[in-house]
């Protein structure tokens, strides 16, 4: 069985994580905060070795299951999509300072959300907003009130 392309750039990610991820277990914690500078890193580097892992496991079963008639074609690509994504990003970025963490974090998911699939009924409209409300308000409840990480608050908001 051989690997492709993404197998390969996931082995290396891979790899690269898990030595990096050992290396911040082995940051010195300091006794005032009870967080120490190694805790961002191994969560990050956490996330990295396992979607490069599934990488390199997409890879493979890809590479097992046999090509189908009329699947050289691959999927559309959607250009104007990135566009409007980093659009909204963008948007995002400088939203921040003006409404603040909580409501550009609502607007943001949201519309990112919206943009990716749009909702086509009521009741996924709901979920939507749902999730949107969700993310900022554990995001916030998270940094701001567990590991008392400052968020922006909105200039023209207050909050």
């Amino acid at each position: 069985m051989s690997i492709g392309r993404d197998g390969i750039a996931g082995l290396v990610l891979l790899a690269i994580s898990l030595v990096l991820l050992v290396k911040s277990f082995q940051l010195p914690s300091l006794p005032i905060v009870p967080v120490g500078p190694g805790f961002y890193p191994s969560i990050v580097l956490s996330f990295m070795a396992t979607a490069s892992a599934l990488l390199v496991l997409q890879d493979l079963l890809k590479r097992r299951t046999p090509a189908v008639a009329g699947a050289d074609e691959g999927p559309r690509r959607s250009y104007g999509l990135v566009v409007i994504a980093f659009a909204i990003v963008g948007a995002y970025v400088v939203l921040l300072p003006l409404l603040g963490f909580r409501v550009a974090t609502v607007l943001f998911v949201g519309a990112l959300q919206a943009a990716l699939g749009r909702p086509q009924t009521a009741r996924q409209w709901v979920v939507l907003a749902a999730i949107a409300l969700g993310t900022a308000v554990l995001s916030y409840f998270i940094f701001e009130k567990y590991l008392l990480v400052l968020l922006p608050r909105g200039a023209w908001t207050g909050f």
